[in-house]
């Protein structure tokens, strides 16, 4: 045990350093999701975080869009406790057959402009998960997805890119009708 300790004051850790993005690229990129969101809401984008039966890896990067690092939360991308205040619905992980009902419940309390974006691979098939006898498969097989974030799990700046892509489709959409 002395030996161990010994080493670990003279050996430098063993962790990796994370990669790192331009931070001038994080911002603009953040800063354009504000801006489409207040061109097609008129205000915040309100995303309600919904953990469908994943294993947490991309819940953590959906969490680390709050952290010190990226902080969306200074370019009006809030994160919301309740459905009823939600504009986009973000579900992660394969859908348990425990959790069909509670998806389901929480889509339809969402009022109307409503998104669901679909995190990561599980959620698009199922992933690793698929077949199990405790999982119904991604998330359109309960409800309606309008766009999926690849990756397992995708990165912080990748679910930013996604909910763009969303905010800029669903006003492309909105100005051609």
């Amino acid at each position: 045990m002395r030996k161990l300790l010994f080493q670990s004051l003279f050996r430098s850790p063993l962790a990796e350093q994370p990669p790192l993005p331009e931070q001038a690229a994080v911002d603009e990129l953040a800063a354009a999701v504000q801006r489409a969101a207040r061109q097609r809401l008129g205000r915040s984008l309100s995303v309600r975080e919904i953990d469908a039966g994943s294993c947490n890896g991309c819940e953590l990067e959906i969490h680390a869009l709050s952290n010190a690092y990226y902080d969306v939360e200074r370019f009006g991308i809030r994160f919301v406790a309740s459905p009823r205040h939600a504009d986009v619905l973000m579900v992660t992980g394969p859908v348990t057959k425990n959790m069909r009902e509670a998806l389901e419940r929480t889509y339809h309390a969402t009022p109307n402009p409503k998104w669901v974006v679909a995190v990561g691979d599980c959620a698009r098939d199922g992933g690793c998960f698929a077949g199990s006898y405790a999982v119904v498969g991604g998330v359109s097989r309960v409800i309606p997805v309008d766009l999926h974030v690849p990756g397992c799990p995708p990165s912080p700046v990748k679910i930013l890119q996604g909910l763009l892509s969303l905010l800029d489709r669903v006003t492309a959409s909105d100005t051609s009708s």
